[in-house]
């Protein structure tokens, strides 16, 4: 194996790493939310990220993105989750083509209940992580990130 196979694979076993501990923290999370909030991971996200934005809506291609789904299937959780009656979805003012979708008075509740339960759950899964000698460097990486920087849309 030559230098180039060998960063090859260092970069792949970094990636399958990354890959193990983003595994870890998203079953922890999905039992929790699951089980105390009727609520997957996914649908969190994207409470989680129409919370965040100002004015409290997203287009739907941005919601898209911050919850990691293609267009089809955010349409599909959107959906569900306007069924459940914790968001809804305005037609843009500028552009009648666009489409925002906006927290409820009901989604803020149950954004608001499920977030302690979400931060505990991940504050365990960073823990359990911690004792594993191949994931405790990216916990601490993590860890060390600013307290203020924003998700990436």
């Amino acid at each position: 194996m030559g230098i180039r196979d060998d960063a090859v694979e260092i970069r792949a076993q970094g990636w399958r790493t990354l890959a193990a501990l983003h595994g870890l923290i998203e079953a922890t999370l999905e039992r929790e939310l699951q089980a105390d909030h009727d609520l997957s991971v996914v649908e969190y996200t994207v409470l989680d990220a129409l919370s965040r934005q100002d004015g409290w809506h997203m287009r739907m291609q941005q919601l898209a993105r911050a919850a990691v789904l293609s267009s089809s299937a955010t349409t599909r959780l959107v959906n569900r989750l306007e069924d459940r009656g914790l968001l809804t979805r305005i037609l843009c003012q500028d552009d009648r083509r666009g489409i925002y979708t906006e927290l409820t008075g009901q989604g803020w509740e149950l954004l608001t209940r499920a977030r302690p339960a979400h931060d505990a759950a991940l504050a365990r899964a960073l823990a359990e992580a911690e004792q594993t000698p191949e994931l405790a460097p990216l916990v601490d990486v993590l860890h060390r990130l600013p307290a203020h920087s924003k998700a990436v849309l």
